[in-house]
């Protein structure tokens, strides 16, 4: 979604369906909530409601039909205290039915109506992923064009384990060394006897 990125996507490749996925814009609503929850611990810190957000940092970033038992019940009740981290979770909660539509026009009615609803919720994290959301539209509903087939989803797999990879080896003085290591650990090659040719 950076502009920059975008603009060179639409100069060299200009007829291909450019798709913003389910992966990236769940990170935008998961990091909003996170805010809000931060901000919240701070702003009651001492007072009685801060126990109901205590160790809820992961049960509101998981999906809610993940979440099962007691911390359920710690989300349930989080978001009968009407603070602004249940109510935060809830948009981010709503907006997963986005991705059930199959109809186009159904699917901008409801991020419509669903960003209206952000941008009432007075929460300021949530509003600027609504009006993100607004910006994108076009992007965002080339999803339902490509009928949810395509996903970002095996090339952050990929990025991710260049990553550890690059991580694990403490950096490459080469670039041809950081290919061979990548080359043995995303084709699983066996590594050879002698690491060195005096040993």
């Amino acid at each position: 979604m950076w502009k920059p990125y975008l603009r060179v996507i639409a100069a060299q490749v200009g007829q291909a369906l450019h798709i913003l996925d389910r992966f990236h814009i769940t990170a935008h609503l998961n990091d909003a909530v996170d805010q809000v929850r931060r901000a919240e611990c701070h702003r009651l810190q001492g007072r009685p409601q801060a126990t109901k957000l205590k160790r809820m940092r992961w049960k509101l970033l998981r999906r809610g039909s993940r979440v099962r038992g007691h911390a359920k019940r710690k989300l349930w009740g989080l978001l009968r205290t009407k603070l602004a981290t249940g109510r935060a979770w809830m948009l981010k909660e709503t907006f997963e039915d986005f991705w059930r539509y199959r109809s186009l026009t159904w699917a901008r009615a409801f991020l419509s109506v669903w960003s209206e609803r952000a941008l009432r919720s007075r929460i300021e994290p949530m509003r600027k992923v609504a009006r993100m959301l607004r910006s994108h539209e076009e992007l965002i509903l080339n999803w339902f064009r490509a009928k949810g087939e395509i996903s970002n989803g095996p090339v952050e797999g990929l990025n991710n384990k260049i990553r550890v990879v690059t991580r694990r080896s403490y950096g490459f003085r080469t670039y041809h060394a950081m290919e061979t290591a990548l080359y043995h650990n995303l084709g699983r090659l066996p590594e050879p006897p002698l690491t060195h040719r005096f040993c």
